[in-house]
């Protein structure tokens, strides 16, 4: 028979089977859940099948460390969801269980067994590599694990931009006539894709080959302002206006120049002004230095 316990902004629904308690349904607004380890003293071992699905207030899960299993899209569609915590075992996962969580960033253990870069990249396996395979706590962060998602990340990396829209366009997975179905458009989204992607490698970067980082760094500079096309500035000002992380990760690896410096600053005019400044004083040091060395040269 199922039933509810309450939240501080919702209620959980759910079921006592045998010796064991499973989660069915969640309805409410929480932005944080922590589901217990026992309900009724019965341990909580399933989260079922579309349990959170399209929920658009939650932030946060905590999973019991007695979890067993998850069931189909138990998370999908959960579009704020940035953070879950889970138990470091193997769990039963069914199909699609975070599918579209596009804000999905950190996959933790409950132990703290991983790092907080092989939590980052453990989300990423999920989200932007859609590699499910690579979903396994109790081996991400090790070498093979690392370069199983080395691989899917440099294989997605050399795709080509319009890979794709003919299949798009035949299915009809775009509205007519939307700008989706502009093939200019649809390279330009995979290009940050592709941008999202080098960036987060690089700045999670445990156990990352020296050949590889060359070839994400360098993709990087190719779309910087002042290119042919600007993703990678795009992506950090358009999705990171005011993080600081991402600007300094921009000078380290010399994507801000003489040349394309007045760009940016007339891309930000009054928006983001501590960013500004931070890269106003880069600027700064970066021409003291040159006149510095000219002056040794003379």
């Amino acid at each position: 028979m199922k039933k509810n316990l309450e939240t501080e902004q919702g209620s959980l629904a759910y079921e006592i089977v045998g010796e064991t308690a499973a989660v069915i349904n969640y309805s409410g607004r929480d932005t944080e859940i922590e589901i217990p380890e026992t309900i009724e003293d019965f341990p909580v071992v399933w989260i079922g099948k579309k349990a959170f699905l399209s929920n658009k207030t939650l932030r946060k899960i905590v999973l019991p460390v007695c979890l067993a299993g998850i069931g189909d899209w138990a998370f999908a569609y959960c579009t704020n969801l940035t953070d879950v915590v889970m138990p470091y075992q193997q769990i039963e996962m069914g199909q699609g269980v975070f599918k579209e969580c596009g804000r999905l960033m950190r996959i933790e253990d409950s132990k703290k067994a991983v790092g907080m870069d092989t939590a980052w990249l453990l989300a990423a396996a999920v989200n932007s590599l859609d590699a499910f395979y690579l979903f396994d706590l109790e081996n991400a962060g090790t070498a093979s694990w690392l370069a199983g998602w080395d691989a899917r990340a440099r294989m997605l990396m050399n795709l080509e931009d319009s890979d794709g829209f003919s299949k798009m366009l035949l299915c009809g997975e775009e509205d007519y006539g939307s700008k989706e179905n502009d093939l200019g458009y649809y390279m330009e989204q995979k290009r940050r894709g592709k941008v999202r992607l080098a960036m987060l490698r690089l700045m999670h970067d445990h156990g990352l080959g020296e050949k590889l980082r060359a070839e994400l760094e360098a993709y990087l500079l190719t779309h910087i302002k002042g290119c042919e096309t600007e993703e990678t500035w795009r992506v950090v000002l358009e999705e990171h206006g005011d993080d600081r992380a991402y600007y300094d990760f921009l000078t380290k690896i010399g994507g801000v120049t003489e040349e394309n410096f007045p760009g940016m600053m007339e891309d930000m005019g009054q928006r983001h002004t501590e960013m500004k400044a931070y890269l106003m004083r880069y600027h700064d040091s970066m021409r003291k230095e040159k006149d510095a060395f000219s002056q040794f040269d003379l």
